[in-house]
């Protein structure tokens, strides 16, 4: 019937039995709705796994729609969706482990379990007159038995011993019985196993029909797809986590490089801008002494009395003293140890120049 629905689906549409006033009001289902099953779209829903079985989780109460899952997967928002979808079934999946397991330990401490020997069990009133009797007889025989060996009657002595021993045996199988009973249902209960698995009882040693029956019946697998979904949704985290980790790792380490360059290109610019300021200054120095070599080269060195040699007619004493009072006089210091060197001087003072008055 539900092929039958489902093949109408594809054919006629979802709202085919919907009136005209129905289908104005009506919406059609997408596979991003909340009643979609958001677990049937990227793997499995775990309410399919389990049906007629113990583990029975009952029906989905979302859609299951194949054509919506098909939907699902050609749609360009499918990437951001698995995520979101994938981590919603393992915790679902998660939930069902942990109470798995917790009925796993339980089954595996019954079987580890130890069963304490149980008290006597009251004899029933049959057994009781039966012991009775026979603690009677063991009584007269060793009655008999010593009477006997004191007349000296070995033989006969010996034969009522016997007596007794069998006696004795036939009452301790009359008192042991019950703890017989207890030791077989040992034995049966040790000859269980648990299915680590799904939880399941199985017996140990059994016919391998039944063994694979069990492995490929519903619960078996249900419980395995479970755990195999878990272990490779972790497994999917942790290498996400650690290619994360390494990203930041690398990005960081770029970012120091960059900061070490940086620091490095402002280093060298600081060095190049000192040596550039020093080279300025050593050529500026350079400079002024060159202009006051030449200064002092073109400087008059001759007084004629009515002043300067060519340092302009009509020129008195007064203001070239004036003139060169101010900044005149440690040149004329500086003039007078220069000359006495011919080397850097072509001429001398003439010894007939007057000297100037301060």
């Amino acid at each position: 019937m539900d092929a039958q629905r489902a093949l109408l689906d594809d054919l006629m549409g979802a709202a085919r039995n919907l009136t005209e006033e129905e289908k104005k009001g009506y919406k059609e289902v997408t596979w991003d709705d909340k009643e979609v099953c958001g677990f049937y779209m990227v793997r499995f829903c775990p309410h399919d796994l389990f049906v007629n079985t113990r583990s029975d989780l009952g029906p989905c109460p979302r859609i299951h729609d194949q054509k919506l899952k098909e939907s699902f997967e050609k749609s360009p928002r499918h990437d951001s969706y698995v995520p979101r979808f994938e981590a919603e079934l393992a915790q679902f999946c998660e939930k069902l482990v942990m109470d798995l397991d917790r009925r796993v330990r339980r089954g595996r401490e019954r079987l580890a379990q130890e069963v304490e020997a149980a008290p006597p069990a009251p004899l029933s009133l049959e057994k009781s007159e039966q012991l009775s009797v026979l603690e009677e007889k063991i009584k007269n025989l060793l009655e008999q038995v010593e009477a006997l060996g004191e007349a000296g009657k070995v033989d006969e002595a010996e034969a009522l011993m016997r007596k007794v021993e069998m006696l004795n045996a036939e009452k301790t199988v009359l008192t042991q019985q019950p703890q017989n009973d207890k030791v077989l249902m040992l034995a049966q209960e040790k000859k269980m196993a648990l299915c680590e698995t799904c939880g399941s009882f199985l017996v140990a040693n059994d016919a391998a029909e039944r063994t694979q029956s069990h492995v490929t019946g519903k619960q078996h697998i249900g419980y395995g797809m479970v755990r195999d979904f878990i272990t490779e949704y972790k497994e999917a985290k942790e290498k996400a986590r650690e290619e994360e980790r390494l990203k930041r790792e690398k990005e960081a380490e770029e970012r120091r490089k960059q900061r070490e360059k940086e620091s490095e290109s402002r280093s060298r610019r600081a060095d190049s801008g000192d040596r550039d300021r020093t080279r300025d200054r050593d050529r500026d120095r350079e400079r002024d002494r060159y202009r006051e070599r030449e200064r002092d080269r073109e400087r008059p060195r001759e007084w004629n009395g009515r002043g300067y040699r060519d340092g302009g007619r009509g020129t008195d004493w007064r203001y070239s003293n004036s003139r060169d009072g101010r900044d005149g006089g440690r040149d004329r210091y500086r003039d007078r140890s220069r000359s006495r060197s011919p080397v850097r001087h072509s001429h001398r003072r003439s010894p007939q120049s007057p000297v100037r008055p301060y």
